[in-house]
């Protein structure tokens, strides 16, 4: 009986890579297809915007689910100095006569976030695969409204923490879903500024954190705290009203074999008003590249991101994301903690936190203009370098004992923070939706956020031991660890991350399957659409000279 099944499921596989070739030598399907990819990259950044005004509307809908997550991520080490806050979730040191949140808790409260966004990663890869980004979105937007109570009426430190955890379960579905939305959704040209406005939408949030955190610290009364956690619930109806009339990933249905419902929800996604677009060959675009990738990647599971072709690309994208975490980021939330060395109050340390965000947002901003002129790896190991060198710099300062030294390490830290937000920050999201294969991105996504909160619970545990005074007491000599970790980070970025600038799924997917350095990605001439893959490619060598030999029908 077994030996029956198998050869029955044999079979159906054969049968269904047979379907697979004779669909790729479709001529009608190929020509479409290749004017389409054409058009896309011939398409100026101008005629995009007016081709797809709906696309940019809806991903940037969607995208604003993450402003939730970065006003959380600084909402907590704002409490952290209201004495009201600490009176009703810490204890009292008689030593110092003052009410404050232990140490251990505080740790528990943003880790318990942190693993919460971990679970929602995994559920939403599962979730988003079978039912579409927009139902995802929508489904986690209502636990997120719901989990808000928790927050807002939680009566001790304990179920804080619980409320936390169940709060970052959305926070980590939004994490996955929205790069993947806002990548599927726009052309080549648009993808970077769609994808890269997820770090402005989690900047935003931080300043928006750091705004309310200023007016309610002072406070005498419990709406100190609970004012803070109530302006969460702001974001998610609004969002939640728009996205019940948004359109599916065309992307999407045609991974589930629906060309019908892909062509529709492309026509909601485009301006009719262009007589040159043609929605049938983009859609023709779309199915190609999906069978194309169907060589390389026969499932759609977690396994299947670390099999064949498709585990280079998940090491990439994890490795993305870790980079982050090893990059000195984490210093950045401490920009306050040195700024209250030196001896400034709650009060202003806040403000000046909300322009050290809006400069996070100029950064993120003048980003968009980068990208159109210099490519993504570029961008990317040049703001790893600048990191490694402010953070040298800020270690070195750590041995001049003088007030101006710490001011002068904050403002060491405002500019970390622009370069950040100019370049790695994000940039990141723009590499991780295009270098992941389309019908694995979601899972492949999940994966690397995955590492990245996991990394970060690592992170905030070491760097709260080398600045506490109770423990390793580094004070900004912290930044010189933060340093070799960059530049361990600044070597991988050179020999692992390729450049996806002005290529499309296809090419990319192409690049990979022949196994094209990182480094020569972008000068590799590809033709995605030939009859004969091989035949179509020219691998340049190191010399400059053209090679042909990667043969493969």
């Amino acid at each position: 009986m077994a030996t029956e099944k198998e050869d029955a499921y044999a079979t159906e596989k054969h049968h269904e890579q047979t379907q697979d070739k004779e669909l790729l030598r479709d001529e009608t399907l190929v020509s479409d297809a290749k004017n389409a990819a054409d058009a896309e990259q011939e398409m100026s950044l101008l005629q995009a915007i007016k081709l797809y005004p709906k696309a940019i509307g809806w991903s940037v809908l969607l995208s604003s689910t993450l402003i939730m997550e970065g006003y959380d991520l600084v909402l907590l080490g704002g409490l952290y100095a209201s004495p009201e806050f600490n009176k009703k979730f810490g204890t009292y040191d008689a030593k110092k006569n003052k009410w404050a949140v232990s140490a251990a808790w505080q740790s528990g409260l943003s880790n318990g976030a942190r693993a919460g966004e971990i679970l929602g990663l995994i559920l939403a890869g599962w979730v988003s695969d079978r039912y579409g980004y927009r139902m995802t979105t929508i489904g986690f937007l209502v636990l997120m409204i719901m989990f808000i109570f928790v927050l807002f009426f939680a009566l001790n430190v304990q179920v804080l923490v619980v409320g936390e955890v169940l709060c970052g379960i959305p926070w980590g579905a939004f994490q996955s879903v929205t790069p993947a939305y806002a990548s599927e959704v726009a052309p080549v040209v648009l993808r970077p500024y769609l994808t890269t406005f997820i770090n402005m939408c989690w900047v935003i949030g931080q300043f928006f954190a750091a705004a309310v955190n200023k007016a309610s610290v002072n406070r005498p009364d419990e709406w100190a705290y609970k004012i803070p956690f109530g302006v969460q619930w702001v974001l998610p109806v609004p969002i939640l009203a728009g996205l019940i009339f948004a359109p599916e990933s065309p992307w999407w249905y045609i991974r589930h074999g629906n060309r019908e419902a892909a062509r529709e929800s492309l026509l909601r996604l485009t301006s009719r008003d262009d007589p040159t677009f043609n929605v049938d060959e983009t859609i023709a675009m779309v199915e190609y590249t999906n069978e194309l990738e169907k060589r390389t990647t026969q499932g759609l599971t977690y396994r299947d991101c670390f099999k064949g072709v498709d585990l280079r690309r998940t090491e990439i994208v994890v490795g993305i994301w870790l980079v982050q975490t090893l990059g000195g980021q984490n210093l950045m939330g401490y920009f306050s903690y040195f700024l209250t060395q030196a001896g400034l109050d709650a009060s202003n340390s806040f403000s000046l936190s909300m322009g050290q965000y809006a400069l996070g947002m100029v950064g993120t901003a003048g980003s968009w203009f980068l990208m159109s002129r210099v490519g993504r790896r570029t961008i990317h190991f040049s703001g790893l370098c600048s990191q490694l060198i402010i953070l040298i710099i800020v270690g070195s300062l750590a041995f001049v004992k003088t007030n101006g030294s710490v001011w002068a390490i904050g403002g060491m830290l405002i500019m970390f923070t622009f370069v950040y937000d100019f370049t790695v920050g994000p940039v990141t999201y723009s590499l991780i939706s295009e270098l992941s294969s389309t019908r694995l991105k979601a899972k492949t996504i999940v994966l690397a956020r995955a590492g990245y909160n996991a990394s970060n619970i690592f992170v905030n545990v070491m760097t709260n031991y080398q600045l506490s005074s109770s423990a390793w007491n580094w004070g900004a000599k912290t930044a010189y660890f933060w340093a070799g970790t960059c530049l361990l980070s600044s070597i991988w970025v050179f020999f692992r991350l390729p450049e996806p600038k002005g290529r499309t799924y296809a090419d990319l997917n192409l690049l990979f399957e022949h196994k094209v350095p990182a480094r020569h990605f972008s000068r590799t001439k590809i033709d995605p659409f030939s009859q004969r893959v091989g035949d179509a490619i020219e691998r340049v060598s190191r010399d400059g000279k053209a090679e042909k030999g990667l043969d493969q029908a």
